[in-house]
């Protein structure tokens, strides 16, 4: 089992940075792999960033390559989303997911996560 708990969020203006945190509690956190997906207003939820176990694999929606960056600290039982030239359509509730690791692809699709936390609000305004 694994809670996660997501912060970080807030308002920020369009090409301002920020840095989301998912702390996670259970001895597993280091065997599973960890997904970062958003939901925009009136949309579905979508797939933002994915990395492995280990961190030796990480994989991101075209729309946020190149301007978001997924980590993780497995001594800290934490995984981060750093978020930089924020645009006003990023703005969504950002939620934090692990499934259990070991495959050789990360997944992309919310059905095949396990745990996921209650969401952080970001807001970026133009």
């Amino acid at each position: 089992q694994v809670q996660l708990v997501e912060s970080g969020g807030g308002l920020v203006q369009a090409g301002g940075s920020l840095r989301l945190s998912c702390a996670a509690s259970g001895r597993t956190f280091k065997l599973n792999d960890i997904g970062w997906f958003r939901q925009p207003p009136g949309k579905e939820r979508e797939f933002v960033a994915a990395i492995s176990w280990s961190g030796g694999i990480t994989d991101y929606a075209d729309s946020v390559k190149g301007r978001f960056t997924i980590s993780r600290d497995n001594a800290k039982n934490s995984a981060y989303l750093q978020m930089n030239s924020l645009k006003p359509e990023d703005t969504a509730v950002y939620y934090c997911s692990a499934r259990p690791g070991g495959e050789f692809s990360l997944k992309r699709r919310a059905y095949e996560y396990s745990y996921w936390g209650q969401g952080t609000q970001v807001t970026v305004s133009s």
